[in-house]
């Protein structure tokens, strides 16, 4: 089992005396995983959640309705799917079904059914799909959410409470149609649920980016892995992140196993997926030559709750008086935190724009499109092009444009904390 997920560490274990910090990098990657896949008992469950509130009406249910046809005509007839409909309450028009062209078949019926009325309150949706996932405790448990729209306000403190019950329990990518709905909000909710958040900018595009999802989520076989972090007696992790794909602070989501050992969520894992994973860890000095285990890393994965270590890898300290050793930054740790430093300063600029702080927003922009620039970050400095004239990529000089189409600024900061991968040296 340990030989299906590969495990690799990158980082400078040469610290100056007197140094604290040791950072790495954990590249994790799924090799294989048939002896710990999902068994035909556990099996998939697929959840469509739709925003069925009065701002859907017209064009955006139709397509709605068509992609969701469409989704669950490609469910393999091994997995499983429901369907909640939702505006100031849900609905559940179709609970927990095995695919068969029977289930598929009474599923389409209700979805033609479909209409749009009423309000936002997304909380009742989120409750509702918890109730039918609850039914396959042990399954891959995988939920799509499409809105158009934004979240009353009244249901803030009853959302915070129901992402709490369904953390742990599925995981949710969100999307959102058009450009009325809140970034903040869906990024909330898939943050949570350790989801992705996009923009659908136009009807015609609900479809294909359906079938993306279903296509990822079905790909998925093992599920409810742990990222386990032990660390010495007197050390303390000062973050956990995972940086690709995309930017995901897990440091605040640390659950404690027992003394000296916590787990971090990392959700489901499917066949040749990669991830990567930033750690640093503050430890108690040692003296010029001495050498320490810093901490282990290991994915833990639980299944009817039998724990089993499926990969690990080691983070070493060693103290130098040599300059050469201990000013060397390790090529990945740079990468990685100039990408983190990338989505900060979209964010901290679109925020300034936003406010009218014109200096402030081009400076920031400026920043991003230098650091996109030198990194390799091709996605992002496409999507940077829509909000600014870039007259020097290499220094990050750049106007900002007097119109922005606001699809394009939502692209931006939806996408922003995607990342690119370490470009590989040249031969």
């Amino acid at each position: 089992m340990p030989n299906q997920f590969k495990a690799e560490v990158f980082q400078n274990q040469f610290l100056p005396q007197d140094t604290r910090e040791v950072h790495a990098i954990m590249t994790v990657t799924v090799q294989a995983s048939d002896g710990i896949a999902a068994t035909p008992n556990n099996g998939r469950l697929f959840g469509i959640i739709c925003d069925t509130s009065g701002s859907m009406g017209g064009a955006k249910i139709h397509a709605a309705k068509d992609a969701i046809v469409k989704v669950v005509n490609l469910l393999p007839e091994d997995a499983y799917f429901f369907i909640v409909t939702g505006a100031s309450k849900a609905s559940v028009i179709c609970p927990v079904s095995k695919a068969t062209p029977e289930k598929k078949t009474w599923a389409i019926a209700a979805i033609k059914e479909i209409y749009a009325s009423g309000g936002t309150l997304m909380s009742t949706w989120l409750s509702e799909a918890l109730e039918q996932f609850k039914k396959m405790p042990n399954a891959v448990r995988q939920a799509l959410l499409l809105t158009d729209g934004q979240n009353d306000d009244s249901d803030e403190s009853k959302l915070n409470k129901i992402l709490q019950a369904c953390e742990g329990v599925f995981q949710c990518d969100c999307r959102g149609v058009g450009t009325d709905w809140r970034v903040a909000q869906l990024q909330k909710i898939a943050n949570k649920l350790l989801g992705t958040t996009d923009i659908i900018p136009n009807t015609e595009m609900i479809e294909v980016d359906f079938r993306a999802i279903l296509e990822k989520a079905m790909s998925k076989d093992v599920s409810d892995v742990a990222m386990r972090l032990w660390t010495p007696q007197g050390a303390k992790i000062l973050f956990c992140k995972q940086v690709s794909p995309d930017i995901v602070d897990l440091t605040h989501r640390a659950k404690i196993v027992k003394t000296q050992v916590v787990d971090y969520p990392t959700g489901a894992w499917g066949k040749q997926e990669s991830r990567d994973y930033h750690f640093c860890i503050e430890v108690n000095p040692g003296n010029v030559g001495d050498e320490m285990l810093a901490g282990r890393a290991s994915l833990v994965y639980t299944n009817n709750g039998v724990e089993t270590k499926i990969v690990e890898a080691r983070i070493l300290a060693t103290w130098t008086d040599d300059d050469a050793k201990s000013t060397k930054i390790d090529r990945r740790v740079a990468h990685y935190t100039g990408q983190a430093e990338l989505a900060q300063s979209i964010q901290e600029g679109l925020e300034a724009r936003a406010k009218g702080n014109i200096e402030i927003a081009t400076a920031k922009l400026g920043k991003a499109v230098k650091l996109a620039h030198e990194s390799g970050n091709e996605a992002t400095a496409k999507l940077l092009k829509t909000v600014v004239d870039i007259e020097d990529a290499p220094t990050g000089t750049v106007r900002l444009k007097k119109a922005v189409a606001k699809e394009d600024e939502m692209a931006l900061e939806t996408r922003s904390t995607k990342t690119t991968r370490i470009p590989k040296p040249q031969n």
